[in-house]
């Protein structure tokens, strides 16, 4: 089912930037239980305007995941995050190599 999930996650963009929350490493935890999940994210930052809109997109797009019965997200601040959370495919997306930074 994690695997579900993590695609599901691939589905939602934070509007700024055109990556994928799971790309982008906003992903900290993944626990499901008997089809509860609940999920650590973070934002690039503490003062992200669209927090609460992909909060909901990653709730919405998880419980529409078959098995899924009810999905709890909890927005975290630690660990910070940083670029070295990213994929390398987000890195190569957003120019992010270590050529390009």
């Amino acid at each position: 089912m994690k695997e579900r999930i993590i695609e599901a996650l691939k589905t939602v963009y934070d509007p700024e930037i055109p990556v994928n929350i799971n790309d982008m490493g906003l992903i900290y935890d993944i626990r499901e239980n008997g089809g509860k999940v609940e999920i650590d994210m973070t934002m690039t930052s503490p003062t992200c305007p669209m927090a609460e809109e992909i909060m909901d997109d990653a709730k919405l797009a998880v419980s529409e995941v078959s098995g899924v019965n009810e999905v709890k997200i909890n927005l975290v601040w630690e660990p910070a995050w940083d670029l070295s959370r990213m994929s390398e495919q987000a890195k190569i997306e957003l120019d992010l190599t270590e050529s390009g930074w």
